[in-house]
Parts: structure tokens; sequence; C-alpha cells
């Protein structure tokens, strides 16, 4: 039975530093994502970068040009643009209530913005709140609500991302309200520290989570990124791979692009017996 492939494009911590093979500028972005369908990604997940600096961007121009710059060559491929942008809450040392230089905090509307304006295929929710590093990721529930609102009136599918149980507690709640699809897409997050650890069982576990007829991806990050690959496969799940959640093709070797990353997983994918699915039957598969 095929699955789908997600390429995971670059994300908002990966930096040159870590691998100088990753896109920065929207024209670079965009030829990653055309190149990773080349090499079978149905989705490409897509996050933006200010060119100048190379630091995340919610500038609605760059992910227009992102997304004008695919569809000029290719009109099937599912394009998910992340609302993760706008979460961070960084507390000053000696004074937790002033914001300290990593805050981004954002209301919900403006989170969505360029969800409302460019209306891709799929837009990431995000349903965690959690420590992040040395600061803490915000996502409450009212911000929840009006950003699922704001994504769905614009006829756009939420993917929704699950970094601990307790995400999934609260999806089911919100599902209970109306403000989230009965039968969702989402994405299992492992090895966010603090998080869903990357492990065969936390992948049962979790699946085990999941409302009835959920469409799902587990994937880890790091050194776990290819290992869950094959984890997500053998428990029925999707799969996602890109430099946003590793640098690496192996222990000792630097991944020259997304698309190379693409082809390994998609060998391992054949290899399992799941090849992947082409963007239509992707779109097929998740009514879009």
């Amino acid at each position: 039975m095929k699955r789908m492939l997600t390429c995971a494009v670059l994300g908002n911590f990966t930096s040159r530093a870590m691998n100088p093979n990753l896109p920065i500028t929207p024209a670079e972005i965009a030829d990653d994502c055309l190149a990773a369908a080349e090499e079978g990604a149905a989705i490409v997940h897509v996050h933006v970068r200010d060119p100048k600096t190379e630091l995340p961007s919610m500038e609605v121009a760059h992910y227009a040009e992102v997304v004008s710059r695919i569809r000029d060559v290719n009109a099937d491929l599912i394009i998910n643009l992340t609302t993760g942008n706008g979460g961070r809450f960084d507390p000053t040392d000696g004074d937790p209530v002033k914001p300290g230089p990593k805050t981004n905090l954002l209301p919900p509307d403006a989170r969505v913005r360029h969800i409302q304006e460019i209306k891709p295929d799929i837009a990431t929710l995000d349903l965690n709140t959690m420590v992040f590093g040395g600061e803490v990721v915000i996502n409450a529930p009212a911000s929840i609500r009006r950003m699922g609102e704001l994504i769905m009136s614009a006829g756009v599918k939420p993917e929704i991302e699950l970094f601990d149980s307790g995400d999934i507690a609260l999806l089911k709640a919100l599902q209970k309200e109306g403000h989230l699809p009965a039968a969702p897409l989402c994405s299992i997050v492992m090895g966010v520290q603090f998080g869903f650890a990357p492990s065969p069982e936390t992948v049962l576990y979790a699946r085990g989570l999941l409302p009835p007829g959920a469409h799902w991806t587990a994937f880890g990050t790091g050194r776990f990124a290819f290992p869950m690959v094959a984890q997500s496969l053998l428990a029925g799940g999707h799969v996602r791979i890109g430099l946003e959640d590793a640098t690496k093709l192996d222990a000792d070797t630097l991944a020259p692009s997304n698309a190379a990353m693409v082809a390994k997983a998609r060998r391992m994918m054949e290899d399992l017996g799941h090849p992947p699915m082409s963007a239509s039957e992707a779109r097929k598969l998740l009514a879009l």
C-alpha cells in the first residue's frame, strides 16, 4: 500500500552553519521543493527566512514567492505552509514577566495571515505548550481555536502538530467543540526535548490515542529521522523527512540536499513495500 511522503524543507532552527546546503531565499526554497517532488515527495512543508539575515520570517511576500515559483512549474505538488512562528516566550532572567530577546509572540490572526492570503493546500496548527530550549512555546486553547477557524475558513486543511500526549487530549477536546475536523491530518513530532521521545513505543502509543479516521505521520529529529521513517511505515503511518528535521544522510555524511534525503526515504519506503503516493493520489486521499 502506498503512503504519503512529505519533505520538510528548512524549518526555523536548521542553519547553514549546521548544513551549508540549507535553502534560504524564496528561489532556493522553491527549487528544493521541486527537486524533492522529482524524487517522490507528494507534499512539501515550507517555512521561509529573511534572505539577508537568514533568520525565520513571517513575511507574506516570501511565502507568496515560494508558492508562485512552485506553481509555475508543478500544479499538483501539495503545499503545506507553517503557522508555527509567533508562539515563543523568552522570560528575562530575574524578571520572568518581561519578554526576552527570543520572544516572538503574535496574535493568532497575524500567525495565519499568509494562509488567508495565499490559501495553500495545508497549514500546520501546533497544539503544544511546552518548554523549548530555554524558552516556552505557548499555544493557548483560545489561540488554537481562532487559528483553526481562520485556516478552515480559507478552505485550507489544518495539519495538527502533536508534541506530547496532552496535545492529543486537547485535539479531541477541540474536536468535540467543533473547532477541528472529525478525521484530522496529524503529525506526531518526536525528538524535541521534553516532548515525545523518538522510539517505536512512542509511535504505537501515540497512534493509539489518535481520533478515529486520522491520517498521520510520525517523524523524528536529528539522528532519529531516518529510523522513524521506517517505524512510521511499520506502524501504518506516512513519512516525513528533510533538512528541517535532520542535517545528515547518515552518521558521517551531510545531506547534499533535501532531494537526496527524500530519495533515501523513498528507497526505504519501496524496500518496505510502501512506495510513495503521487501528489494526485495524496490529494485524493486527503480530499484536497
